[in-house]
């Protein structure tokens, strides 16, 4: 390694910082799956995106449009 691409102290923290995050951010991931199982997450999504088609007052490609954006936040 030259010096240029050694990684300083900073670098090095900062890195530390970002593994820690991603650690912390994976163990709430796994919290979450546990209490809420896909399927009821899917669910829950579905029956928001069927109610949100019934909404007056906006057009029918607005309507879609965000019931096709709802949908494909399933996992």
């Amino acid at each position: 390694m030259t010096e240029f691409n050694r990684p300083t102290p900073e670098d090095e923290a900062f890195n530390d910082i970002e593994h820690q995050a991603k650690q912390r951010m994976a163990a709430v991931n796994a919290a979450f799956d546990e209490q809420y199982p896909i399927w009821k997450r899917n669910q829950v999504i579905e029956e928001v995106a069927t109610h949100i088609e019934k909404l007056k007052g906006f057009g029918q490609d607005t309507v879609s449009s965000l019931a096709v954006y709802i949908r494909g936040m399933k996992k």
